[in-house]
Order: structure tokens, then C-alpha cells, then sequence
């Protein structure tokens, strides 16, 4: 009896304990657990210093962009990637680099077609690999989701899910009838645009640019009628405004606009007499998306762009962790 009973403790001892190293090895990171918080990066200058305003504790994913292909399809990084990847991880953040982008080469077009595709992927693949990124975010916008585009993202999705990367999208709603459901099951989750609604090339249509309905539409749009589950949407907000009217620039970042007008923070918009508006999202509507987000269970939210936020109590990028932290603690 005795004999018997130590075995039988010995063995729940056991138990117990591998139960502990399982449970352990299956802790999450930071990007997997949490509600996604996808950062663009914007890099127009040298990296390091760009990214050195960042604060990656307030993100779990930083898309680097954008890393464009030359007409032969060779990428070039920069020369302090690996030190902004390595401070990123050291945060437990994935990062991702984005190509395409609002204004892309135009040779990227040809790049995507059959001829070239494979060696286009292999180059993307091999960018990826080289510097340790943990995927890649494809930004084809208008008619660059073109007749090739379906071929070369399931392509491109082989390998990448081979190395057990990520594969995700930015998309906009007014084009997305482009883009067939096979294209978009490749994505591990797609990038909302949920913004640019109108703007300076629109200046018969002044009004605000990303309002809260917009992103109802938006997620109505993506996971209802195109049936992507909304762990896989993250809900895009901008970090940026338009301007309507007279002697004012068209676009201004969000950093500009608070420096500018005292108390901007607080509303949507500034008029400025004689002159015009700016139409941009302050923190109280920022909050709101972010709580519709939660709302809709959606996978998490997306910015563009972090270098156009502030550091100090009117940061956008806070208000987002503000409305986290009131989800999660």
C-alpha cells in the first residue's frame, strides 16, 4: 500500500510537472496574445533615428516602409536595418516590411506578371530571411491589384508560410471587388484603410476624411459581405489630416496640427478663419474606433503612420493603449 501510494504520488508529481513546462513553452508572445497593434513606419530618412521615437512598447507589430524593387526586381534595405529589427524584438515585436505603397514604381506592375514572378518572390523571400523579418506586408493599391494579382500572392504565400512567416495586406474598400477571396485567404490578416474617404484631389468634397462611420462601414464591408473573421481585420486609423480651403497646405500630420492649434487633440477638426479647415481624428474619436474594434472582435488596429503622432499626454498612439489597457487589466 505504501509502495503503491508513493508511485501514485510520484506519477501526479510528474504530471504536475510537465503540465507546468507544457503550459510554459506555450506562453504567447506579446504580438500572438494581445490585441494587434500594427505600426507603419514610414522611412524617408536614415532608420535608426526615425525609429528612435518610437515607442515599441505601445505596438506588437512595426511594418517597415517602404522597400520598393529596383526594374530587375532587387530590394535594397538600409544599412541600420538589422539594428532597429534586433531593438524592435527586443521588445517583442514582430516586424514586417511593406512594399507597394500609395506611390509605387511603376515597373512593380511588371515585376508581378508571370515572367518575372518567380524571381520577384525569391528576391522578397530572400529579403525576409537575410534580416530576420517576420514577414512581409504587401501595399498594392488601385490598378496595381491587377489580373496578376491573385497568382502572385498565393506565389508568394508558399514560401513565406513555409518559413512560417507572416503574409498580410493593406486594402481599401472602394476597390476591393480586385481582390478574390482565394487572394485573400492567403493573408494572415489584412490592414483596413479606414481613411482617405476624400481629400485635396477631392476639394469639391471637403468634410472628414476617416469619421467613425467610415470604419462601420469598413469592417461591415470586409467581414460580413467578404467573410474575412474578424480576428484577421485590423481596423486602419490615421495619424494625419486634410485641409480644405484657401493658403493652407493639403495634408498635415497630426503632430502639426496639435503643435499648431492648442487643444486640437480634443475634436475632429479646426476651422481657421478666412482660410479654411482641417479635418483629421482627435483622441475622443481615435478611443471610439478603437472600442468599436473590441466591439467587433476584431484582431486589433492599424496606423498610419507612427512618426506623425506626438510623445507627450496628446499622443494618439496612447489613447490606443489607453482603451488596451481598459480591455485587458
Amino acid at each position: 500500500m505504501k509502495a503503491s501510494k508513493l508511485i501514485i504520488g510520484l506519477l501526479g508529481m510528474l504530471i504536475v510537472l510537465a503540465g507546468c513546462k507544457k503550459s510554459e513553452a506555450n506562453v504567447p508572445s506579446k504580438s500572438e496574445s494581445k490585441f494587434r497593434i500594427v505600426g507603419y513606419l514610414f522611412n524617408t530618412g536614415t532608420l535608426s533615428q526615425e525609429s528612435a521615437s518610437v515607442d515599441f512598447n505601445k505596438i506588437t507589430h512595426l511594418n517597415i516602409a517602404f522597400i520598393n524593387p529596383d526594374a530587375n526586381g532587387n530590394l535594397t534595405a538600409s544599412a541600420d536595418l538589422d539594428k532597429v529589427i534586433a531593438k524592435a524584438h527586443a521588445s517583442n515585436v514582430k516586424v514586417l516590411f511593406s512594399f507597394g505603397g500609395g506611390d509605387p514604381p511603376a515597373h512593380l506592375k511588371e515585376l508581378v506578371k508571370q515572367d518575372k514572378r518567380t524571381s520577384f518572390v525569391a528576391n522578397l523571400v530572400g529579403l525576409m530571411q537575410k534580416h530576420g523579418f517576420d514577414g512581409i506586408d504587401v501595399d498594392l493599391e488601385g490598378d496595381f491589384i491587377d489580373a496578376n494579382y491573385e497568382a502572385f500572392i498565393t506565389a508568394l504565400a508558399v514560401p513565406v508560410k513555409n518559413n512560417q512567416k507572416l503574409l498580410t495586406a493593406a486594402v481599401a474598400s472602394w476597390n476591393h471587388y480586385s481582390i478574390s477571396d482565394n487572394a485573400l485567404a492567403q493573408f494572415d490578416f489584412i490592414n483596413v484603410m479606414s481613411y482617405d474617404k476624400t481629400g485635396p484631389w477631392n476639394k469639391a468634397n471637403p468634410g472628414q476624411h476617416s469619421p467613425y462611420s467610415l470604419a462601420v462601414d469598413d469592417i461591415q464591408l470586409w467581414n460580413v459581405t467578404r467573410k474575412v473573421p474578424a480576428e484577421k481585420i485590423s481596423l486602419g486609423l490615421p495619424f494625419y489630416g486634410y485641409c480644405f480651403g484657401t493658403d493652407l497646405p493639403d495634408y498635415m500630420t497630426y503632430k502639426e496640427i496639435v503643435t499648431a492649434f492648442p487643444v486640437s487633440e480634443k475634436t475632429d477638426q479646426v476651422d481657421i478663419p478666412n482660410k479654411g479647415t482641417v479635418y483629421y481624428n482627435g483622441i475622443p474619436t481615435i478611443k471610439s474606433k478603437v472600442a468599436l474594434a473590441y466591439e467587433k472582435q476584431l484582431g486589433g488596429v492599424m496606423i498610419w503612420q507612427l512618426l506623425q503622432d506626438t510623445n507627450d499626454s496628446k499622443s494618439l498612439l496612447k489613447a490606443i493603449n489607453d482603451v488596451v489597457n481598459e480591455h485587458t487589466n
